[in-house]
């Protein structure tokens, strides 16, 4: 949306185009579609990866153990860990051994494993070490289970054991939403001090259901640094912390953090993890992109091409809202493709991510968030634009917050946006 002369009404022209409204509770359950559809794809692609070698994900100063034998007090013989540095495997060994993790595990965890039954007979897991800004996480998959890890002193954070009785998966309960940030930093600029050219709010319930919200970039809204603004200007104001309070101010969900990426990174990461798959509804020229053609129909997007699809407004016919519902379907298709490659391809993903993008979120919890992902059903996850009319603050065009948007928000409350 490009800025104009205000008209010579000096009162906002709000009533430019008319606010539009989603029929009460009726969401959108698409990402059950294979063209389930953004610059912003960094927390989802943050969980998918072709997949690595064992211990290939590894931060210096891990090794990692041929057979995963734990050295030292590992109480259990019958558990081999590949892939796994020796604390790491005695760690394992502990968890299904039946052992005692009240000072190696998250209290989330430790209630989760509390009543666990031990292991019947030999165990063979298979773990695969990255780094999250610095920090060693793992996953470590045996059979239908899933022990999620931080180190480097290691300690269960979250996971799914349905061969040791436990009902229900730890993973930070619910319902929780993480912030993605496209910085529309150029070269020599800063990342985190440009103006956010994506907002997305990904949303799990923790009940297997979740949602991708976009953010107009032009909403006229009250900035966490004092005054009002374009939502998008917050982080050249206060960087992704004040970014991030705004949001949660506006939609009144308690974002629990954020993660910030640029094009290039993204570029990277897309082609580093093999591209997209996507299915694109209709046929897209990106203007800003000499004019490169996104056909309609079933493709994998290269890193370039995911970038320009997510970017393009000036030829769609909604402009700005159609350019954030890109990103979403991005998002969404990242997302379907991290399912597919499993919870074993996490930390590979968040080692390559911790090279190009920064984030306040700990290591706990990407992990766990991440691989909250990997409990999503398919036919409970949805998007939605927040989406206004158009409206003047002095010389700027505006997108002024109405009715559509307020009741995506309180839709949005429970995690779930399908």
């Amino acid at each position: 949306m490009t800025s104009q002369h205000r008209p010579t009404d000096v009162r906002q022209r709000s009533a430019m185009a008319a606010d539009t409204r989603r029929p009460a509770r009726t969401r959108r359950s698409v990402v059950a579609r294979a063209g389930a559809v953004s610059a912003a794809a960094a927390l989802a692609l943050a969980g998918c990866s072709t997949g690595a070698p064992s211990g290939a994900g590894s931060p210096a100063g891990v090794s990692a153990s041929a057979d995963g034998a734990a050295s030292g007090s590992a109480p259990s013989s019958g558990v081999r860990v590949s892939g796994a540095p020796g604390p790491l495997a005695a760690l394992v060994s502990t968890v299904y051994a039946g052992g005692d993790l009240t000072r190696t595990s998250s209290p989330s965890a430790a209630a989760a494993l509390k009543t666990r039954k031990a292991a019947p007979g030999p165990v063979t897991a298979k773990a695969e070490v990255g780094s999250w800004m610095g920090t060693p996480v793992a996953v470590v998959t045996a059979g239908d289970d899933v022990t999620l890890a931080v180190g480097p002193t290691w300690k269960v954070v979250g996971g799914w054991w349905p061969s040791l009785g436990v009902a229900k998966p730890s993973l930070g309960g619910g319902p929780r939403w993480v912030l993605a940030i496209g910085s529309d930093a150029r070269k020599g600029q800063p990342l985190e001090r440009t103006r956010a050219d994506v907002l997305q709010v990904i949303g799990i319930d923790g009940k297997g259901g979740g949602g991708v919200m976009g953010m107009a970039r032009d909403l006229w809204v009250p900035l966490a640094t004092g005054g009002k603004g374009k939502i998008n200007s917050a982080m050249v104001f206060g960087g992704p912390r004040a970014q991030m309070s705004t949001v949660r101010s506006v939609t009144g969900l308690p974002v629990e953090g954020y993660v910030v990426l640029g094009f290039s990174g993204f570029k990277k990461i897309v082609d580093d993890q093999g591209g997209v798959p996507i299915v694109i509804p209709k046929t897209v020229v990106a203007s800003h992109a000499k004019n490169l053609v996104i056909k309609a129909g079933a493709q994998t997007l290269s890193g370039a091409e995911a970038l320009a699809y997510a970017r393009e407004r000036k030829t769609l016919p909604d402009g700005d809202f159609g350019r954030s519902r890109h990103q979403g379907e991005v998002i969404l298709a990242a997302a379907i493709k991290a399912k597919l490659a499993g919870p074993i391809a996490i930390p590979s993903a968040l080692t390559s991510f911790s090279t190009v993008g920064r984030s306040n979120l700990s290591a706990e919890q990407i992990l766990t968030f991440t691989a909250g992902l990997h409990q999503l059903s398919p036919l409970q996850v949805g998007r939605g634009v927040a989406q206004g009319a158009f409206g003047w603050a002095g010389q700027q065009s505006i997108v002024v917050l109405g009715r559509q948007a307020r009741t995506l928000f309180a839709e949005f409350r429970d995690g779930n946006l399908s």
